[in-house]
């Protein structure tokens, strides 16, 4: 029996404050119990495993950056909006480390694998980081920029909004002159024009 009180709700939640504590990869079955109080076999009352912990954290927290980015980006287009947007991730990933973490492992199953037979993690995990996704979209399109470039548009706004970030997290920009926060906002101006290049061109 698990530990009244504890629910499968309960653990994940736990479980993404742990990984803010100690890093993402950091947090295993043993060390969560330990964090709960409780014996390891305890926990296989409300998780399947190591890879149902992992994936039901990384859906849970995908779902809070979709909650924390909506609301920052309730109004505005264009470059207002993409601020609203890259600043609302960076704060996330800046106030939640391990949770920002976690949000970089995407669980989709094999092409193969019948929808059925995806654990329910997993298909949390998708649904959560599609939202993520659509809101990367609206930034986009609100640019005018044509469905056949999208896709390119999200990587290209995706790769330099990440990439900052995890590097500005992992202390790469912290020896050199000027401070992250001094060219954050340049980076994204550099990106509003060239995703404003990329709706230009396209009607030309």
């Amino acid at each position: 029996m698990g530990r009244p009180g504890l629910n499968r709700s309960a653990v994940i939640a736990a479980a993404a404050d742990l990984a803010d504590q100690l890093g993402f990869d950091a947090v295993t079955i043993s060390v969560l119990a330990r964090h709960l109080g409780v014996r390891s076999p305890t926990l296989y009352s409300h998780i399947s495993g190591a890879t149902d912990l992992r994936t039901a954290v990384t859906a849970y927290v995908l779902d809070e950056l979709a909650d924390a980015t909506s609301t920052a980006m309730a109004a505005g287009e264009g470059r207002d909006l993409l601020v609203a947007y890259a600043d609302a991730i960076r704060d996330f990933a800046r106030r939640s480390p391990g949770r920002y973490d976690a949000t970089t492992r995407q669980h989709v199953p094999p092409a193969s694998e019948p929808a059925a037979e995806i654990p329910d993690s997993v298909a949390a995990a998708i649904t959560a980081g599609r939202r993520n996704a659509d809101l990367a979209l609206t930034v986009v399109r609100s640019y005018g920029i044509a469905e056949t470039n999208e896709t390119y548009a999200v990587r290209l706004m995706s790769s330099l909004i990440h990439g900052y970030i995890t590097l500005e997290l992992a202390g790469t920009f912290a020896h050199s002159d000027p401070p992250s926060e001094t060219t954050w906002p340049e980076a994204l101006d550099d990106l509003d024009r060239t995703l404003n290049r990329i709706a230009t061109a396209q009607r030309h």
